[in-house]
């Protein structure tokens, strides 16, 4: 897992740090050289370091001395003149190793910018940028720019980019991301991001960023049967939206759940063309209302988990059968789509069983009232007591811990891969353990199959049901 920390919480982190900072500044610039060389530069290149009067510029300045002793040309262009003392050592230090420190409207030719202004707590508008920077990710004229922490203009809390903040072709940070890498313009602007560990403290960070080891997939016992690998209910279905209760029962065998049903109204169940999925036709009309919930309770019973949504419809009924649900099971629910849409209130989700929710941002706007960001998920999740998965990019999976998961992106633009989603989370967590952590899992292998897909052909919902399973065989 790595940390994802806010502006304030990067402050802090710097203002408890124990280490001598001439050795933290140090590792910081050699960290931004390496990338630098990495991009490119070598012997006989010409680089511009736009260095701040922060310890952010004094990043700058070691970056030069380290690239000026490879031989590459490097002028340094001062905002300010440095204000700390670690600056003005890293200054003289490049200074005596060649770099040259030319005044800031003296603009010279680069084949590389490094952008050194400020550090992650800046707000307001950079200075003006446009003898070096390019109009937008891989467009037009300029030079490739890697920015330190983030670049110039960009807010590493929200996202948020003044006008003239530049786009980089990689960003350098230390210890984790910052929140504004990673949302709002963040991924456009701050290109590929590469954090350097240069032994800063651990502190409390805003979340975690979902990596592979962070996302365990279900194994088997060698004694397991259907019923115990994992059994699940998927109530949904209705006319027009019959495809959709599918999915997620095919995505939750793909997944690795034993035994999968469709409890859905009798000409939903019609249209089911998949041998391998039981079937179960509930009452006599064309989608589910709350005179079958005392049936849909009895059939739960035999199963581990139930998952409410794919295509459920919007009949005006369905708010009580939802509901009743809800209160009236008490093993684990993924509640998804239209049950969530169903909902009037999102008290109703408070319950004694187990609850994972999968909002897209106007679903959950509507159920909550409020705006779809991950701070207003994280109070949904604290009110209800259920594990609140806010889809979009990126997903974030909010409950007693708080994780942001950047796998997969806009081949994931494509309708009915919720529904497979709800199939994975369904499938993760009736094979055994925890609901959240079922869900992590499931947001970063739903799209790191989405990603494996779209290398190949475009993504869609049945073709990425047979990546999952591909996917997942680890």
């Amino acid at each position: 897992m790595i940390p994802v920390l806010t502006a304030e919480q990067s402050r802090r982190q710097d203002a408890v740090a124990t280490a001598d900072p001439r050795t933290l500044l140090d590792r910081a610039g050699l960290a931004v050289a390496l990338q630098a060389v990495a991009l490119g530069v070598g012997y006989g290149s010409r680089v511009a370091v736009l260095a701040g009067p922060g310890n952010n510029g004094g990043d700058g300045y070691v970056a030069a001395r380290y690239l000026a002793g490879r031989g590459i040309a490097v002028d340094v262009y001062p905002l300010a003149e440095p204000r700390t003392d670690p600056a003005m050592w890293a200054r003289d230090l490049a200074r005596r190793e060649g770099a040259r420190v030319r005044c800031w409207s003296d603009t010279r030719p680069a084949d590389m910018v490094i952008d050194a202004l400020f550090g992650a707590g800046f707000r307001g508008e950079p200075p003006d940028l446009s003898s070096w920077t390019r109009p937008g990710p891989g467009e037009g004229a300029g030079v490739p720019w890697l920015a330190v922490d983030v670049p110039s203009g960009l807010d590493a809390t929200t996202g948020d980019a003044a006008g003239g903040t530049p786009y980089a072709r990689a960003t350098v940070t230390f210890h984790g991301y910052r929140v504004g890498h990673l949302v709002g313009s963040g991924p456009d602007r701050c290109g590929d991001v590469v954090v350097a560990d240069i032994g800063l403290p651990d502190v409390a960070s805003e979340m975690w960023l979902c990596e592979e080891e962070d996302a365990p997939l279900p194994v088997r016992s060698r004694t397991a049967h259907k019923w115990s690998a994992g059994s699940v209910l998927v109530v949904g279905g209705s006319d027009g939206l019959d495809g959709a209760a599918t999915l997620t029962a095919r995505s939750a065998l793909r997944a690795g759940a034993g035994a999968v049903m469709i409890a859905c109204p009798p000409t939903v169940e019609e249209k089911v063309r998949a041998p391998e999925i039981m079937t179960r036709a509930i009452g006599s009309g064309r989608s589910l209302s709350s005179a079958d919930l005392p049936e849909l309770l009895g059939l739960a019973q035999r199963f581990d988990l139930v998952i409410i949504g794919p295509g459920l419809g919007s009949s005006p009924d369905l708010g009580a059968l939802v509901s009743g649900l809800l209160q009236g099971w008490r093993g684990p629910v993924v509640a998804d789509a239209d049950a969530l849409n169903a909902l009037g209130d999102p008290g109703e989700l408070a319950r004694r069983g187990d609850t994972v929710i999968t909002p897209h941002a106007g679903e959950f706007q509507r159920l909550s009232g409020r705006a779809a960001t991950y701070q207003e998920a994280a109070r949904l999740a604290e009110s209800a007591g259920a594990t609140v998965l806010l889809k979009g990019a990126p997903t974030f999976v909010m409950g007693a811990e708080r994780w942001l998961v950047n796998s997969g992106g806009p081949e994931l633009a494509t309708i009915g891969t919720g529904d497979v989603l709800a199939g994975m989370i369904g499938a993760f967590w009736a094979a055994g353990g925890d609901g959240a952590e079922a869900t992590r899992s499931a947001a970063y292998w739903h799209g790191r199959a989405a990603s494996e897909l779209a290398d190949r052909r475009t993504v869609t919902a049945d073709l990425l049901v047979e990546q999952v399973a591909i996917t997942t065989r680890r």
